[in-house]
C-alpha cells in the first residue's frame, strides 16, 4: 500500500527554476526603475508628485513598490504579478480579473479592500513591465502572523498556536464569517471570472475561470495552456468533469508526477475515482454560483494587532463565481496550513484533533452572524447548510481542484 505522506506532488525543478531565473532577470530592471515608477504611479494617482520611495512588498505572485506624496494623502503602491511566478500568458487576465473582483466586492459588500486609483494592461506600463494595480497602502499586520504559533525560522509550516485566547479568535472568525456570507449573497448564472456591464451596476460572468491551481499547472508542473478552460461552464458538473481532465492531462505533462510506477498508480486511480464521484456529491447542478476565492487566508489579510479589526482582504486574484457548494466547505485555513501539511507527515489523526473543535468554533460564529443579518427571519444566506461532517474524513469539494 502507498503511504499518503508518498502522495505530495513536487514542483518540477526545471520549470520552477526557469520561472525563478525569469524573475529574477525582471526583478533587476525594475528595482531600477523606482524613480520612473514614482513618477508613473503619482501621475496615475492624480494628486501630489511622490516625495518618498517608502520600500518594497514581495509575496508569492507579485511585488510592489510603496510610495509617499507630497499632499499628505495615503501611501499608495503599484503592484505588479511577477513574471515566471504568474504565467506570462495570463498576467494581464489575472489583473483585470482582480480588478473587476475588488470593484464588485467594494460596491456590494462591508469587505475593506483596497481603493484603486488606477490599473492597466502590460502594454500601459512603463517598460512594459507587467500589468499593474495603483491602490492604496494598508496600514496592518498579517492575520497569519497573529494567530500561528511562534517558530524558530520562517522555514516551519505556519500552524495556529496552541495556546490562542478563544475570545480572540472568535471575534476574528465573526468578521471572516460575516464575508463569507457577504459572497454567497454575489449570486451568478455560470462558472467563470466576472466583469460589469456596459453603463450599469450588473455584474455577469463573462470569461473563463482563472484559478490559482491552473496558474500552477502551467507555471511549476509543466502543462500547457491547452490544460485551461476556453469559455465559462454552465452547470456545477460540466466544470468538474473538466477538472478530470485537467487532473489527468496533468499526470501525462508533469515529469516528476512520480517517482516509482506504485504510486503512478495510485495517481492514475485517484484521477479516475474523482470523476466517478462527481454524480454521487455533486449539488445544485445548474447554480446558484457564488464568488469563491481560492487564496483568502489569513496570511492575505491584514488586521490591527491592538482592536483585532480587519483592515483589509488583499490578493483577490483568482476569485471567481464557483459552485455555492464551494461556500458550503469549512474554511480549509482554520489551522493556517491546510490538511496536506498534515498528510505530509503522516499525521491524519492530529489534524482531525485540531480541526474539528475549530471547525465547531467557526460554525458557531457563522450561525451568530447569519442570525444578526437575517434579523429573525430565514437566513440571508445558503451557508447555514455547511456541513459539520466535513472533517479531513471527507475533505470539500472545494479543496479537490488542487493536484495531489
Amino acid at each position: 500500500m502507498v503511504k499518503i505522506a508518498s502522495l505530495k506532488t513536487y514542483f518540477d525543478e526545471l520549470e520552477e527554476t526557469n520561472g525563478d531565473d525569469e524573475c529574477r532577470a525582471w526583478l533587476s530592471e525594475i528595482f531600477d526603475a523606482k524613480i520612473e515608477l514614482a513618477e508613473f504611479v503619482a501621475d496615475r494617482r492624480r494628486g501630489g508628485p511622490a516625495t518618498e520611495y517608502v520600500g518594497f512588498l514581495k509575496g508569492s505572485f507579485n511585488l510592489s513598490f510603496r510610495f509617499r506624496f507630497s499632499d499628505g494623502g495615503p501611501d499608495a503602491i503599484i503592484r505588479f504579478p511577477k513574471p515566471g511566478h504568474t504565467a506570462a500568458s495570463l498576467r494581464d487576465e489575472k489583473v483585470a480579473n482582480e480588478v473587476r473582483v475588488m470593484e464588485c466586492i467594494s460596491k456590494n459588500t462591508t469587505i475593506p479592500v483596497p481603493h484603486v486609483y488606477s490599473w492597466g494592461f502590460t502594454a500601459d506600463s512603463p517598460h512594459q513591465f507587467g500589468p499593474f494595480i495603483i491602490m492604496d497602502y494598508i496600514h496592518g499586520t498579517l492575520l497569519s502572523t497573529i494567530l500561528k504559533q511562534p517558530t524558530e525560522s520562517d522555514q516551519e509550516d505556519i500552524v495556529l498556536s496552541s495556546d490562542i485566547d478563544d475570545a480572540m479568535v472568535d471575534k476574528i472568525y465573526r468578521q471572516l464569517a460575516s464575508y463569507l456570507v457577504q459572497l454567497s449573497q454575489l449570486v451568478f448564472d455560470s462558472i467563470g471570472a466576472i466583469s460589469k456591464e456596459n453603463d450599469s451596476d450588473t455584474w455577469s460572468v463573462t470569461r473563463r475561470p482563472l484559478t490559482y491551481n491552473m496558474n500552477e499547472l502551467v507555471t511549476v508542473a509543466g502543462c500547457s495552456n491547452h490544460v485551461l478552460p476556453i469559455k465559462p461552464f454552465d452547470s456545477t458538473s460540466e466544470y468538474l468533469e473538466f477538472l478530470g481532465e485537467q487532473h489527468l492531462a496533468h499526470l501525462s505533462a508533469q515529469r516528476n508526477i512520480a517517482d516509482d510506477a506504485e504510486i503512478a498508480q495510485a495517481r492514475f486511480i485517484a484521477r479516475h475515482r474523482f470523476r466517478q464521484l462527481i454524480s454521487k456529491y455533486r449539488m445544485d447542478d445548474s447554480g446558484p454560483f457564488t464568488l469563491f476565492c481560492d487564496d483568502l487566508r489569513p496570511s492575505n489579510i491584514l488586521i490591527d494587532p491592538e482592536t483585532l479589526q480587519i483592515t483589509a482582504v488583499l490578493d483577490l486574484e483568482y476569485t471567481n463565481a464557483m459552485p455555492a457548494q464551494f461556500a458550503y466547505d469549512p474554511p480549509w485555513w482554520l489551522l493556517l496550513s491546510g490538511p496536506d501539511v498534515w498528510l505530509d507527515r503522516g499525521s491524519v489523526e492530529e489534524f482531525q484533533a485540531l480541526y474539528e473543535p475549530r471547525m465547531e468554533q467557526f460554525i458557531r460564529a457563522l450561525e451568530e452572524v447569519e442570525d444578526v443579518l437575517s434579523e429573525g427571519k430565514q437566513p440571508v444566506s445558503t451557508l447555514e447548510a455547511l456541513d459539520r461532517s466535513n472533517s479531513c474524513d471527507t475533505w470539500p469539494v472545494s479543496q479537490r481542484e488542487n493536484q495531489k
